[in-house]
Parts: C-alpha cells; structure tokens; sequence
C-alpha cells in the first residue's frame, strides 16, 4: 500500500433533535435533519403554523422611523 492512498472518513456531526433531544447525526444521508425522524419535523412544522414560536423584533421608534404604511 502506497502512503498516503488510504481516505479518512470524517466521523459525523452528532447534533439533538430540537423536537425530542435524541442524538442524530448530521449527514447528507439524513433526510430529516436536524430532526431525528418525519414526526419530530411536522412536529415542529405545526409549532409554527400554530405561531407557538415567535421571532423577537425590538420596538419601532414612531419618532426617527417613518410609517411604511403612509
């Protein structure tokens, strides 16, 4: 064997499901992630349908912005 012929592979990225916390490795491989299966993604998919999460915005100042709507 020559030096240098043999590949490395990269051991995965093990990251948890955001839905259940079960270890999933982060591989193209993996159609689900970061989910660990179809049921934690439409789990999570209905979370926001439902507006269960929310993306904070800071209040805007009435008196240096101007109203898009006008």
């Amino acid at each position: 064997m020559e030096l240098g012929s043999e590949r490395i592979v990269p051991t995965p990225k093990i990251v948890n499901c955001p839905q259940c916390g079960l270890p999933v490795e982060w591989t193209p491989e993996n159609r689900y992630r970061p989910f660990c299966s179809k049921r934690c993604k439409l789990i999570d998919l209905g979370q926001w349908a439902a507006e269960s999460y929310r993306v904070p915005v800071e209040p805007r100042d009435a008196d240096t912005e101007p109203d898009p709507t006008e």
